[in-house]
Formats: structure tokens, sequence, C-alpha cells
């Protein structure tokens, strides 16, 4: 099995212009977790990653809860996460990011 190209590297084989943002170096805002939480498919808690001390259950939450719980813990943001016009996917597996682009 060959090595995982990554989200970036899909993108960047297909000739996609993006932006990375670095949010534990310029945190996202409420906002910003709102309109990911329009976007993607699924349970809203699927942003989140479980954490045993600050998130053990984080599919029982709903969109209020899970941007309070990125706001106070971003580190917890499932990711990366890949936005394209109304639409987003959490790239994992990386070859999610095709669904928005196929």
């Amino acid at each position: 099995m060959g090595k995982s190209r990554g989200a970036l590297g899909i993108l960047e084989e297909r000739g996609v212009e993006f932006d990375v943002v670095h949010y534990l170096k310029e945190p996202l805002d409420r906002a910003t977790l709102e309109g990911f939480l329009t976007r993607l498919p699924g349970n809203p808690g699927d942003l989140v990653r479980a954490d045993a001390d600050l998130c053990p259950d984080p599919a029982g939450l709903d969109g209020g809860a899970v941007v309070d719980v990125l706001l106070a813990h971003p580190k917890l943001m499932q990711r990366p996460v890949a936005v394209l016009g109304d639409r987003a996917v959490i790239a994992r597996p990386s070859e999610l990011v095709l669904e928005l682009l196929d």
C-alpha cells in the first residue's frame, strides 16, 4: 500500500487553489465554526475529537455545544476540514476531499 498523499497533496495534484488556516495560531471564531456545521453532513459532534477529560462523548453534542467545546479547546477539532462553497468535509481519510471536487 502506498503512502497517503494527504488532503493538501490531493488538492495540489488537481491544481486546486486553497488556503491553509492555522487555527491554533489564529483561533476560529464562533461564526466560522457555526459555518462549518451548516456545511458538514452528519452529526455536529463529528467535528470534535473524543478526549477522556475534555469531551468524552462528542457524538452526543448538539451544534451549540460543539462550538462551545471548540472555542474552549480548539485542539479537539477534527481536521483537516475542507470547505468549498456551501459544502464541507472532514478529510479523514484525506480522499474524502474528493467529494468536494467531483
